[in-house]
């Protein structure tokens, strides 16, 4: 495993960004991410190879695993620590559909290892899972594939619902159709809703209470989850885990959406007045969290990786204009580097699990907030600006995404109906950057 840092030179500055059009057809002025085409050797050859830490005796029937969202940020982390932790134990085999937030970059650092493959396929496609999971005879699947984004769930609650309950329901039905050993979902704390400061830490059999669209579609996954125990006696086993940073996190989320707009030097844009916390794991943690839970954890139940490293957004603002040596102290000087814009039309103020019952099998974070906030940083310096493309709108208040396709707010409410459009305006944009990029991989567009 690589501990260094290498630097790789963004080839446009934030503030140089040009486009160019090129024939996908697309309504006007947004950024299309190409997850497949956007790979860059200088990129993923020089980024440290980032796994988790706990090794076990092998599962005897255990031999090929399907991990789906594998070019996401979790399960890429999981791959990795699989194929190179296990080699002659387990096959894995990345399915994702590499949508906006994926990229291949996560795991090119695998293509040349015999126990990895990585196939493209999208969970609410039965005929995409069936033809994975015959063609490799999966007998274990680990589902970490799902919309994820509390924001983009407010205005885009559909797609949650497809992907996060329909995808769960393919996979389940084809799981059982073809027969696996077992069925690893993971899933959120934000099913348990919102938990009062005074309140008891939840555990496993608390009730569940989600509170907006995103939340309530990984609950109603879990009743399918446990539909399919019940029924159809699947082995299963459900995670609940707390919030998730550290290198590979697409830049839609709090941390490194944070750490990319200082690097910018623009002000941090805070929902609310910031009080609502989160408890952190570390990326590197959670990893070794599952690799517990799949050696170690009883079928049939579930099991909370939890943090006590609960921490406000405000505070969050505070530990990275420290690290970034900028002033802070003060409101006038905070007020330099933060603004506070409206909030989420519902915001829980902070979630809280027990998880005793995991320790109880030997797993325990290893990495504090500051350490691995430190090392997050520094990730996000050195390969935050081109690992994914353009991600400049992903930066913006309240971004729109439909596919692979991203818009400010602002953009996108002044977008005209698909029939207002002129031949010239039905074309998609691509910054400079991304296009080169596109070209120099041999991709066509």
């Amino acid at each position: 495993m690589s501990d260094g840092m290498f630097a790789v030179t963004n080839p446009r500055s934030p503030s140089d960004t040009q486009y160019s059009a090129c024939n996908i057809t697309h309504r006007r002025n947004s950024t299309v991410l190409n997850p497949r085409s956007y790979v860059n050797s200088q990129l993923w050859t020089q980024a440290p190879i980032l796994i988790g830490t706990t090794k076990f005796d092998p599962l005897p029937d255990v031999r090929n695993i399907m991990v789906t969202g594998g070019a996401g940020f979790i399960a890429c982390w999981f791959v990795r620590h699989l194929t190179l932790t296990y080699p002659d134990d387990y096959n894995v085999v990345s399915f994702d559909k590499l949508d906006y937030c994926a990229t291949l970059n996560n795991t090119r650092v695998l293509d040349d290892c015999p126990n990895f493959t990585f196939e493209h396929g999208d969970i609410t496609s039965p005929m995409d899972v069936k033809k994975c999971l015959r063609k490799h005879n999966i007998d274990t699947i680990f589902h970490f594939a799902a919309q994820s984004h509390v924001d983009l769930s407010f205005g885009n609650s559909y797609q949650f619902t497809n992907t996060n309950v329909y995808g769960t329901h393919v996979l389940l039905e084809r799981a059982r159709a073809h027969g696996v050993s077992r069925f690893i979902h993971i899933s959120t704390d934000e099913v348990y809703g919102d938990v009062p400061m005074d309140a008891d830490d939840l555990s496993e059999t608390s009730l569940l209470a989600p509170t907006n669209p995103y939340s309530a579609s990984k609950a109603a996954a879990e009743m399918m989850v446990n539909a399919y125990r019940k029924s159809f006696k699947l082995p299963v086993i459900t995670v609940r885990s707390n919030n998730v940073y550290g290198p590979h996190q697409f830049p839609e989320k709090i941390i490194p959406k944070f750490i990319l707009l200082l690097q910018r030097r623009s002000k941090l844009v805070v929902h609310g007045d910031g009080t609502p916390t989160r408890r952190y794991l570390y990326a590197g943690d959670i990893v070794d969290a599952l690799d517990t839970i799949f050696h170690k954890g009883v079928i049939g139940q579930i099991y909370n990786i939890a943090s006590k490293d609960e921490i406000s957004n405000i505070d969050l603002c505070h530990q990275l204009l420290e690290i970034f040596g900028l002033p802070h102290s003060t409101p006038e000087e905070l007020s330099l580097w933060v603004r506070h814009t409206e909030d989420r039309p519902f915001n829980d103020h902070r979630y809280a699990t027990d998880g005793t019952k995991l320790a109880a099998l030997g797993w325990y974070p290893k990495t504090t907030f500051e350490d691995g906030l430190r090392v997050t940083v520094e990730w996000y310096r050195r390969f935050g600006e081109v690992w994914w493309g353009d991600i400049g709108r992903i930066l913006t208040s309240f971004p729109v995404v439909a596919g692979n396709e991203i818009w400010t707010k602002e953009e996108h409410e002044a977008l005209p109906s698909d029939g207002e459009l002129g031949p010239e305006e039905n074309r998609t944009m691509w910054t400079k950057k991304a296009l080169n990029n596109l070209q120099a991989s041999g991709g066509t567009v």
